[in-house]
């Protein structure tokens, strides 16, 4: 099987990727960067009732038409306290932000409009024209309304609209279950002294993050050895878990221990790829087992974030109903650059902003895809099409970024 460009298999992968259905109910707490799935109309009115837009006085407009007018404060209108009294011609209500206008009013005089006197009075010192300063009822929204639709994002602006409307709870889609099975011999969990001849197990953090910013649920299967009935019973619990996605680490290539894809095909997965035509990354396989879509991802930690970066957040947001998180800036290269061969590179650089805000990009002198520590100090990839030819500092290209730079 040759090897398939990046952009093919983002299509692929992408084009088999069925948006969940499953809805659930959550409180507003909970609700942050889900996605709608139903229409939500205003249960109220916002405002309900007549109120100020500043601190100053409730007056009759037709008290206040000559400058110099004097008035007499006969009350107070606070947010949640409003005046009950009365107030007759010449009577003028302290009154502030939020706090219902009284029956008589029309208009609100700023308090910085208003000279103070002695005994309770107050005289205009600017025109108020007539109606300033009052936030009518239903100014924002009626009963009814529906201000957000089905499929929007809930962002803190429409978190807070929500709440405005006297909702307390929203129903939305669930997010995308997703699997994460690590395999290896070699691998221990963080916290476990290793032995000889083991290592770390690190790639279920790092991938985990990803699908889970990208609004999914993460299910972590633990590791299981190069064991074939270990992995075929680690698969068969994924599967009755009811995820969206099963994503293995390792195991996924053609060495005597690579025995992730021959237990998944003995399993029934349908394979539709794998090997990409890129850098770090190429053992990327794609399959389906059913309704669950299937990702291999690499053993090798940095080709297992690049390609993560690459495929699974797309995938996972696709899923999730969310939109597309663009990752890819113009920039121009802080240093020379060598030709490519017939891969896609993604070589991991320091990106810094001009004071024009220009990004300017420098790899870094390594590039072993096993070097975890160059990844977590690079603020995003160099993308090197394939066959690209030598370059010169100051050329244009394109990065991935991983983290925003700095000036």
């Amino acid at each position: 099987m040759s090897l398939l460009p990046v952009a093919d298999a983002l299509d692929r992968l992408l084009s088999a990727a069925k948006p969940t259905q499953r809805t659930e109910t959550v409180s507003l707490h909970d609700a942050g960067g889900r996605v709608l799935a139903e229409d939500v109309a205003a249960r109220l009115t916002q405002p309900p009732f007549d109120n100020s837009a500043m601190d100053g006085y409730a007056v009759r407009h037709a008290d206040i038409a000559a400058l110099g007018s004097i008035l007499k404060v006969v009350g107070t209108s606070a947010a949640g306290h409003a005046f009950e009294g009365t107030a007759g011609p010449g009577d003028a209500v302290r009154i502030f932000t939020g706090a219902p206008l009284p029956a008589f009013a029309d208009t609100v005089l700023l308090q910085e409009d208003a000279e103070k006197l002695d005994d309770g009075r107050v005289r205009t010192t600017f025109m108020t024209p007539k109606g300033r300063h009052i936030r009518p009822r239903g100014q924002d929204f009626s009963e009814g309304d529906v201000l957000l639709k089905a499929g929007d994002v809930l962002d803190s602006g429409r978190l807070t609209v929500a709440a405005a409307m006297n909702h307390a709870e929203l129903t939305v889609y669930a997010r995308p279950r997703i699997a994460v099975l690590a395999t290896g011999d070699e691998l221990v969990t963080p916290g476990t002294p290793p032995g000889a001849s083991q290592i770390i197990a690190s790639n279920t953090y790092g991938v985990s993050a990803i699908a889970r910013a990208s609004g999914a649920e993460i299910i972590d299967l633990g590791i299981v050895g190069d064991d074939k009935k270990a992995i075929l019973e680690a698969v068969q619990r994924a599967l009755a878990l009811d995820i969206d996605v099963l994503v293995t680490l390792g195991g996924a290539s053609v060495g005597d221990f690579d025995l992730v894809q021959p237990v998944l095909g003995e399993a029934g997965m349908e394979l539709d790829f794998w090997r990409i035509a890129m850098r770090p990354g190429k053992p990327l396989m794609v399959g389906r087992l059913g309704d669950i879509q299937i990702v291999g991802l690499p053993g090798n930690p940095v080709s297992s974030l690049v390609c993560a970066l690459l495929f699974l957040e797309p995938l996972t947001r696709r899923l999730a109903r969310l939109p597309a998180n663009d990752r890819v800036y113009k920039a121009v290269t802080a240093v020379p650059i060598k030709e490519n061969d017939h891969r896609q590179d993604y070589v991991r650089a320091r990106i810094t902003r001009g004071p024009d805000g220009e990004l300017r990009v420098t790899p870094f002198d390594k590039q072993d895809s096993s070097m975890m520590r160059i990844f977590a100090e690079s603020e995003g990839l160099l993308i090197r099409p394939p066959n690209a030819p030598a370059i010169e500092a100051g050329s244009p290209c394109d990065v991935l970024l991983v983290r925003q730079p700095t000036l």
